[in-house]
């Protein structure tokens, strides 16, 4: 679980065993001021993107399913049929059965997709495209934005020919809307492409004991057939650089519901960057005494972000409790500049995070590219001891594996490009590692990581939080043959009991993180600092309530 949204495809892996779920803070990384530091071209190349549907489904699965029968209602796909995860309406508690549902595309096919993201009041630039020039130059790009008529406000694709005065990073073509309430979900219009293949949605069955909205993920498009061998080889010329050539005006602007297909951009490849030297396994990775790292979100109770003296005074507190380490998550409320600056006068170092918070896996994602972006300009990498690459992307269903391996190994080219020679990893919950084949994955990174809360397995006493913690991260080191790290642990004060036994409080929560680092402390990153009474309570009730400072007397 993600603060509240939960796609179907999590819901499987989260169905057996809760040791296995995940932890939600998903709604921190939702909150930030966007900052023009994308890295993404112009021109909308052959990667799926999945486009994120309003909505904030509650999943709730009961240890008896309920006895009535409950027939789905779905909500139809729009005219223009494309692999959106389809939105299923359970209108009353019972058990749901979704069949599978296969969508198959013959070629790259570009319409105007919805993204959201939650902001406090305020007023906030989104969506556009942003491209990187290294000179002066002139672009024709493909954009979304909204058009009113009549009354009724449409979201339409659009092309502008653009002119870069110089080198730099330009975005084209956002919105800008301001927002009134305390907190809102702001819902805007983006360029999303489907390539070529077949997308199947696997059958779900589910039991809900509410009225809610499940979303059901397809899953990567099969690869096209290979091509028929050529009849001889032949002699041709060394290879060249090329760049994305810009794409013909598309047609005229349709509604959202039906917009027609675009014309396939004419994209000549470019040749891949050279890979980033290898991690040599250097470095002061973990922790020298008792304690390594503790993780850090620099927000307000309210939401809003902390000033820089706010946040140095908390990083000064992890500091007097002997840390050698703090884990952010992303690049948000001035994460880099402020965090950095605070760890480096206490003499801690940084795990620093490209987060994923909605599905879409890849640098043409707004979010990934300005993160990737931020982190190249802000560069400074003797502050980092280990990068992330995603926080339980598979488990939320926000990434196939090959998306998640294709993504990390872009990471390591931005960054490396950019200075950095330190170790990469992804994170996710133990079942996501079982549940997948993460071979390719486990080849990407060079430690492997896990999120484990002991809190989860119902009939786990909090004194054997360590050994069970313990025990998960020997599951992920088998599988990938690696060193491995938790990426997150800790134990609620707040919430509900699971199995009877396995219960929240001021008392456990010290009992299970003394056990936790008595037995790990050297290579566990503890969640978290303080309480975020920001995030939802979730179906546990206890997400707002993992804050441990008082644990360690700060």
């Amino acid at each position: 679980m993600k603060g509240s949204a939960v796609a179907a495809a999590a819901t499987l892996l989260a169905g057996g065993v809760s040791a296995h779920r995940g932890h939600g803070h998903a709604q921190a990384h939702k909150m930030f001021e966007r900052k023009a530091y994308n890295e993404s071209t112009c021109v909308p190349g052959c990667t799926t993107v999945y486009s994120t549907i309003k909505g904030t489904p509650e999943l709730y699965i009961p240890t008896a399913p309920p006895t009535i029968a409950a027939v789905p209602t779905t909500t139809p796909p729009p005219a223009v049929v494309v692999p959106t995860p389809i939105p299923q309406t359970c209108p009353t508690p019972g058990t749901y059965t979704f069949p599978a549902t296969t969508i198959t595309l013959t070629e790259t096919t570009t319409v105007c997709g919805a993204a959201t993201t939650e902001v406090p009041s305020g007023t906030y630039t989104l969506g556009g495209v942003t491209t990187v020039v290294e000179t002066e130059t002139t672009v024709i790009c493909p954009y979304a934005t909204t058009k009113t008529e009549n009354g009724v406000v449409t979201s339409v694709l659009e092309t502008t020919t653009y002119v870069c005065p110089s080198a730099g990073t330009y975005t084209i073509a956002p919105i800008t809307t301001t927002v009134t309430e305390v907190h809102a979900t702001v819902v805007y219009p983006v360029v999303t492409t489907y390539c070529p293949g077949t997308y199947t949605a696997p059958a779900v069955t589910t039991v809900v004991e509410t009225a809610t909205v499940i979303y059901c993920p397809f899953e990567t498009p099969a690869p096209a057939p290979a091509p028929a061998p050529a009849p001889a080889p032949v002699d041709v010329p060394a290879p060249q650089a090329y760049e994305v050539a810009a794409p013909p005006p598309p047609p005229p602007a349709q509604e959202y519901h039906a917009p027609p297909p675009a014309a396939p951009a004419a994209v000549v490849p470019k040749p891949k960057k050279p890979s980033p030297p290898a991690y040599s396994g250097g470095g002061d990775l973990g922790g020298k005494g008792e304690k390594w790292a503790m993780t850090y979100t620099p927000f307000r109770d309210d939401g809003h972000c902390k000033t820089k003296e706010e946040v140095y005074n908390d990083i000064a507190a992890i500091a007097r409790a002997n840390f050698d380490t703090l884990r952010v998550y992303s690049t948000d409320c001035d994460t880099l500049p402020h965090v950095g600056a605070a760890a480096e006068a206490h003499g801690l170092k940084m795990i620093v995070g490209i987060f994923i918070g909605a599905p879409g896996c890849s640098n043409g994602n707004p979010d990934v590219a300005t993160q990737i972006g931020a982190l190249k300009a802000w560069k400074r990498w003797d502050l980092v001891s280990l990068c992330v690459v995603g926080n339980e992307a598979l488990f939320n269903g926000f990434c196939t594996p090959g998306q998640l391996k294709d993504l990390i190994y872009h990471v390591k080219s931005e960054l490396g490009s950019a200075g950095y020679k330190g170790p990469y990893t992804t994170t996710d919950v133990v079942s996501a590692y079982e549940q997948y084949d993460v071979s390719e994955i486990c080849a990407a990174i060079d430690v492997v990581a896990c999120n484990s809360h002991a809190y989860f397995n119902g009939g786990t006493l909090p004194h054997q939080a360590g050994e069970f913690v313990k025990s998960q991260l020997s599951i992920v080191e088998k599988i990938c043959g690696k060193k491995g790290y938790v990426m997150e642990t800790g134990w609620p004060t707040k919430g509900q009991c699971f199995g009877g036994v396995t219960c929240p409080g001021a008392h456990e929560q010290k009992v299970a993180i003394n056990s936790i680092k008595d037995v790990l402390g050297k290579q566990a990153v503890f969640f978290s600092f303080d309480n975020d009474p920001w995030k939802k309570p979730g179906d546990c009730g206890c997400e707002q309530s993992w804050g441990c400072r008082q644990v360690f007397g700060v």
